[in-house]
């Protein structure tokens, strides 16, 4: 078709969709009961934020191609995850969903201890002590045992990790 048959206020970009964390071609998308809660939650606020959009006919139909796109990746997220029930007793090896203290006992950081969660990638947030399971650090410490080092490949380096608990 010509040029001359098209206005040019037809054309409108495609509104940029933030994407989700990542996760990695082939990963299952695993989550904890609470990351489910929270990703239906989210579905929710979304859902309501699409019926409250006000103004005229181009603003809500931006409006919406954000929040369906948005919705679309987030209702995927929905539909692959996998939730891994929390599991009751004394646990002796790192899993999905542990709490994890351990202790820096190489490099520039020996003698630190942290405490995480290992989580979906979807609930992450280090600031709140939750890292998601397919960061490195948690990748070195799963399926490591309470009272053991294991490495972790920082860079060039390897550090080494004391699991101090396993909750």
């Amino acid at each position: 078709m010509s040029r001359g048959f098209v206005r040019e206020d037809d054309q409108e970009e495609a509104p940029f969709i933030p994407p989700r964390a990542a996760l990695p071609d082939g990963v299952t998308n695993y989550v904890t009961p609470r990351g489910l809660h929270f990703l239906q939650e989210e579905r929710k606020a979304l859902e309501a934020e699409r019926a409250a959009v006000t103004g005229n006919e181009d603003e809500r139909r931006r409006a919406h191609a954000v929040i369906d796109g948005k919705l679309d990746l987030l209702i995927e997220r929905i539909v692959t995850a996998h939730v891994v029930e929390p599991v009751d007793g004394k646990q002796t090896e790192v899993r999905f969903g542990n709490t994890v203290k351990f202790e820096h006992t190489s490099g520039p950081q020996k003698g630190k201890e942290f405490t995480f969660n290992l989580v979906g990638v979807d609930e992450a947030d280090v600031k709140e002590g939750r890292i998601a399971f397919t960061a490195p650090i948690a990748r070195a410490l799963l399926g490591g045992k309470k009272g053991r080092t294991v490495p972790f490949q920082l860079g060039t380096e390897v550090k080494k990790l004391k699991i101090l608990t396993i909750e």
